[in-house]
């Protein structure tokens, strides 16, 4: 669908769902296992670059969260 970069706004370690606030102003959620380099946690705060894809109910997700 597309690809963006962003700052990682909020990240849960107990549940592993996170969202990432975009440089275009949007709010993109992601899991863990879309973290590319396997780790499963990432902090706030942190760049990065993602891939975009449909989820359900007409929202999107982002998938191949990489840290820059």
């Amino acid at each position: 669908m597309g690809n963006g970069r962003g700052v990682v706004a909020e990240f849960s370690n107990l549940t592993g769902l996170g969202i990432i606030a975009a440089s275009d102003g949007s709010e993109i959620a992601f899991h863990c296992i879309q973290i590319a380099d396997g780790s499963r946690f990432i902090d706030v705060g942190t760049p990065v670059g993602f891939s975009v894809f449909p989820a359900m109910k007409g929202r999107v997700e982002a998938m191949k969260v990489e840290k820059l």
